[in-house]
């Protein structure tokens, strides 16, 4: 499929929801992201649980974290890419509302799990925490899928 020039008076990030392919390359890409943060996180959360007693965490924290950072990174910018092609829309569901009260509940937690220093402790404490991220994660990516159907 040829691809076509934006039409004049149309602003570039909306002319992303009529591109036949373009649009779809985002949401994989958005998909990419999460697959990267949600999967070094969850490695991370087992060695927090207590699997693989022998794996060192901050070794395993110095591997997964960047990725984990990398995998937001990604998703944050397609997922800003994909809400100026449509803000309006989204603004109005009320799957993108929560989803983004869900990704700032998850980045909180992150902080104060962070900054209490969690992954040096291992404790109750950081296990729950890591749960809840867990969690909230999942909750994340339920609404981001809901959000096309509401």
């Amino acid at each position: 499929m040829e691809a076509q020039a934006v039409p004049l008076g149309l602003p570039a990030w909306t002319w992303l929801a009529q591109h036949p392919w373009l649009y779809p390359a985002l949401e994989a890409v958005h998909v990419c992201g999460i697959a990267l943060l949600l999967g070094s996180l969850v490695l991370v959360e087992l060695r927090v649980w207590g699997a693989a007693p022998t794996l060192s965490v901050p070794a395993l924290a110095r591997l997964a974290l960047p990725v984990t950072l990398a995998g937001f990174g990604v998703a944050a910018a397609s997922g800003v890419l994909m809400f100026s092609s449509q803000p309006g829309d989204l603004l109005a569901n009320r799957y993108f509302a929560l989803k983004m009260a869900l990704l700032l509940a998850a980045g909180s937690n992150a902080a104060i799990f962070h900054a209490r220093g969690g992954l040096r402790r291992l404790d109750a404490w950081a296990r729950a925490q890591t749960a809840l991220s867990l969690g909230l994660w999942i909750a994340v990516i339920i609404c981001g899928r809901w959000i096309a159907y509401a």
